[in-house]
C-alpha cells in the first residue's frame, strides 16, 4: 500500500501482477505489517490513471486506510493462476540455484525484481550478479526438479 485515494477508504497499490491491475482480482489479500498479518476482502479497484487503487472490504474512511500504507499485499498460493509452459512465479525462481552452461557455479537467486524492460535475477554467490531474466537469450534452462537455472552468462561479469 503506498498512498490513499479520496475520503472513502480507497488506497493506492503498487502491483507486481502483469497487468499492475489484475491485483485487485484477487479478492482475498492478506496484509503483512511488520509480524502482523491481517486477511482482507477486496471490495472494489481499478486502473486510476497510472495507479492501481483499492477498496477493502469494512475499510470505509480515509484514517483507516492510512494505517494500511507500508503494508505488504500477499495472497495465497491456491488464489494463483496455474502458470503457462515457460512461465513462473518469482516465488518459485528465488532459491534455486544458478550456474552457466559450462558449470561455472554462480551462487543462488536472491530475488527478483523488474526494470521495466525485463526481469532481473539478482544472484548471490562469492558476489552478486544481475542477470537478466530472459528465456533463450541469457536463461537457457529451469530445471524445478534439480533446482538449477542455467544461464549463458560470463562468469566474470
Amino acid at each position: 500500500m503506498t498512498g490513499l485515494y479520496g475520503v472513502k477508504g480507497w488506497i493506492k497499490v503498487h502491483s507486481y501482477t502483469h497487468p499492475r491491475e489484475n491485483i485487485v482480482n484477487f479478492r482475498r489479500w492478506t496484509l503483512r505489517q511488520g509480524d502482523d498479518h491481517a486477511p482482507m476482502a477486496v471490495e472494489n479497484g481499478r486502473l486510476q490513471g497510472r495507479t492501481v487503487v483499492a477498496k477493502l472490504l469494512e475499510v470505509d474512511d480515509r484514517d483507516e486506510a492510512r494505517a494500511l500504507i507500508g503494508a505488504e499485499i500477499t495472497v495465497e498460493r491456491d488464489d494463483l493462476p496455474p502458470c503457462e509452459p515457460d512461465e513462473y512465479f518469482w516465488a518459485d525462481l528465488e532459491g534455486l540455484g544458478v550456474c552457466t552452461v559450462s558449470g561455472d557455479d554462480l551462487g543462488r537467486v536472491d530475488y527478483l525484481f523488474s526494470t521495466g524492460a525485463h526481469d532481473i535475477l539478482v544472484v548471490a554467490g562469492e558476489r552478486q550478479r544481475l542477470i537478466p531474466f530472459a528465456m533463450q537469450r541469457v536463461v537457457q534452462e529451469i530445471d524445478m526438479q534439480r533446482g538449477l537455472i542455467v544461464v549463458d552468462w560470463d562468469p566474470d561479469y
